[in-house]
């Protein structure tokens, strides 16, 4: 498993963080918090029966900035984006909550998901079973495990604190080898594929496509990245992918909402 280098960076930048935050909140304090969080939405229950219905099922981005594109968006308001997309038609939303790289935060998850009745993706590079319980306590319906800085022990530790604490997990793969490891050691029914190559950034759609005939049914696939227009919607509808993970065609867009409704729900 050989880890690109600008998640090696984030990866290490995590395990600091987390060290740090365990110093202010202890894991007693941070399990009574998740007790008290408003119960899970349902996030892959709602993305299944919006997919069962042969209708898009999108999980809708809130992202300030990204490490290869800079800002993406000046007027950021979480609360008013929750609401622009949940009007616009999405089934859930994905929060960036990542501060260093992504200029995220908590306080944005728990914005956006104050402001809307739509079920939440805590999106960070989760490297440690405090970081799922503190998604919990933040009010997440779901977590990101990452195949790509993750080896199976963690994602099997990971996976088992999230189904503790009644978190839905979304796989996340970008190759082969990722997702028979994901096939292999997790039950979840979400798997991402990321149509991002993290060594060379670049994207292409073909990454779904290859990928898409080795997982069997009963697994629910999400496309990442690159779905920019009409045409890419269409492909994927065309190869039976009804599910999509969607950030930087809405951040940059004026009414995020209004362009979700465009390209997923044009008639």
């Amino acid at each position: 498993m050989s880890i690109p280098t600008v998640l090696e960076k984030i990866v290490v930048r995590k395990h600091e963080e987390v060290a740090q935050r365990k110093q202010i909140v202890s894991l007693s304090e941070l399990h009574t918090q998740a007790a008290q969080a408003s119960a899970p939405r349902g996030f892959a229950r709602a993305l299944q029966e919006q997919v069962q219905k042969k209708k898009p099922a999108v999980i809708a981005e809130i992202k300030k900035a990204s490490p290869s594109k800079g800002v993406l968006r000046e007027d950021f308001v979480p609360e008013w984006l929750a609401q622009s997309y949940e009007q616009g038609g999405a089934t859930c939303l994905s929060v960036l909550t990542d501060i260093d790289f992504f200029q995220g935060a908590d306080r944005y998850l728990q914005e956006a998901r104050n402001a809307c009745s739509l079920p939440v993706i805590r999106k960070d590079f989760m490297v440690d079973p405090y970081q799922i319980i503190e998604a919990r306590a933040l009010g997440a319906d779901c977590v990101l495990l990452i195949a790509a800085c993750l080896d199976d022990g963690q994602m099997l530790e990971l996976a088992a604190v999230a189904k503790e604490m009644g978190l839905d997990v979304l796989a996340e793969v970008h190759d082969g080898e990722e997702l028979d490891r994901v096939l292999t050691h997790l039950d979840t029914p979400l798997v991402g594929i990321n149509n991002r190559n993290l060594h060379t950034f670049e994207v292409s759609l073909e990454t779904t496509l290859e990928l898409l005939p080795r997982i069997p049914e009963g697994r629910l696939v999400i496309t990442e990245s690159g779905i920019l227009q009409r045409t890419d919607v269409e492909l994927m509808e065309i190869n039976d992918v009804h599910a999509f993970l969607v950030g930087e065609a809405f951040m940059r867009a004026s009414n995020p909402g209004a362009e979700l409704k465009r390209l997923f729900f044009p008639k």
